[in-house]
């Protein structure tokens, strides 16, 4: 059995779009409101684009799929939409571009959004798939905060002082519990056929078998991942693969991205400010490659992405799939923490209503957790409603994050929900659990 799915009926829907979109129009506003206009046009990093490209392709999407694809209207400013195109040009190449200029980007985006909320009022969620249960409407909300994530990381990124402040997570006591769990062998059910907003990668639902298995209760702590490094963990080649070791070797990696040593402690940069490695939170910013040899020098393994959503998901009692480890309510602050609520992960343990089932805590925010599967389609997949969306990415050259971070919101977070990316990644906000084979 699969959980059901969030309220469907067209108020409600509509409510919920609504929320949605205004919840991610504010996060965008607060991202490209609180820097200077040469920071917006700057790039900050070669790996991102400049601010106001987000900014102005945020409105381009919300214009081809909410006024031209469900209102049939006609292209506001056409001449754009290439420059606009994510797969037309290379994040590095985007600086030189014609891009709109910070305020007209502002202007772009508002004019467009005014008349999205006007197609909002006046859709009825049913009759095309993009209507139905007002997917198109959720597809965007989810895309706007997929770039608002995407430019915390470039806020990261960027050199100089803070330019955002969020309070921290609530002190959590140390976390005396279990070190891992046992998840029984046997079938659950992967993906969904009902969620009404999931993205095409999570559908269909399915069912797979798997054996017994351990995984950690939490992911892996600054503090554990401190004694990896003081082992040797980055000089010693058994840890690592083929690819990863070159990698780390070639570029002269020994410690997670924004780390350094001084004075006999661990510093790392965190959003324009110094501080202290805090040893209790998850480990961040590190890349597939470390996040497998740390698995190997612990004597475990990652999880496979099957693995890590039963953990997530399965109820044993019920013997079904829940939309969230905690049940299929909607996330709230005491569950998990997401859209960046706080600027860092809470300390590891925390958020005991949010755990699953079987007692495995943080499964949702905090940091993206790497798996070891590479992305691929499920049984029976169709792309929709563009197959650059997912499609273009499946094979081996991309490995697969579940459970989201401090910087996703909820609508683009769920139990389901599969995000991915090269191995090689480490300014993503990437941490990890690990998990070990059970008894038969």
């Amino acid at each position: 059995m699969t959980a059901p799915a969030s309220p469907t009926d067209p108020e409600s829907l509509r409510e919920r779009a609504l929320d949605a979109l205004t919840t991610a129009r504010d996060r965008t506003a607060l991202l490209t409101s609180c820097v200077e206009e040469p920071e917006l046009t700057a790039q900050h990093s070669p790996l991102m684009s400049p601010l106001v490209w987000d900014l102005a392709h945020i409105g381009n999407q919300e214009e081809l799929w909410l006024l031209r694809a469900v209102a049939g209207r006609d292209a506001m400013r056409p001449e754009i939409d290439g420059l606009y195109d994510a797969f037309e040009h290379p994040r590095a190449e985007r600086p030189s571009l014609p891009l709109l200029p910070p305020a007209e980007a502002r202007q772009y985006a508002a004019e467009v959004r005014g008349r999205a909320l006007d197609v909002l009022e006046s859709t009825a969620f049913r009759g095309t798939p993009l209507t139905e249960a007002g997917f198109a409407f959720g597809m965007i909300a989810q895309h706007e905060q997929q770039h608002d994530e995407t430019m915390l990381i470039t806020h990261q990124l960027r050199k100089g002082p803070a330019a955002l402040t969020a309070p921290s997570p609530a002190p959590a006591p140390p976390f005396t519990g279990p070190a891992e769990v046992l998840v029984p062998g046997g079938p659950f059910t992967m993906g969904t056929s009902t969620e009404p907003w999931a993205l095409d990668n999570e559908r269909p639902a399915h069912r797979r078998e798997i054996p017994p298995y351990f995984i950690d209760t939490t992911p892996v702590t600054n503090a554990a991942y401190q004694a990896f490094i003081e082992d040797g963990g980055y000089d010693t080649e058994r840890w690592w693969s083929p690819e990863g070791w070159s990698h780390i070797r070639s570029h002269c990696i020994e410690a997670p991205l924004f780390w350094r040593r001084e004075g006999g402690q661990w510093l790392r940069r965190h959003f324009g400010v110094t501080e202290v490695v805090p040893p209790d939170e998850p480990v961040l910013h590190v890349s597939w490659y470390e996040a497998d040899a740390y698995a190997r020098w612990a004597g475990r393994r990652l999880p496979t992405e099957a693995e890590w959503e039963k953990a997530a998901r399965h109820d044993p009692a019920a013997d079904r799939s829940t939309r969230y480890p905690w049940g299929d309510a909607d996330p709230t602050p005491e569950h998990a923490n997401l859209g960046q609520r706080h600027l860092r992960p809470a300390p590891a343990g925390s958020y005991p209503a949010g755990a699953s089932p079987l007692g495995v805590r943080q499964l949702i925010g905090d940091v993206w957790e790497w798996t070891s599967s590479d992305l691929h389609p499920y049984p029976g997949f169709a792309a929709f409603p563009y197959k650059e969306y997912s499609e273009v990415f499946f094979g081996p050259e991309y490995k697969v994050l579940r459970g989201g971070s401090f910087a996703v919101d909820q609508v683009a977070c769920r139990g389901t929900f599969r995000n991915w990316d090269y191995p090689i990644r480490r300014q993503i906000f990437s941490g990890f659990r690990t998990a070990r084979d059970g008894a038969a």
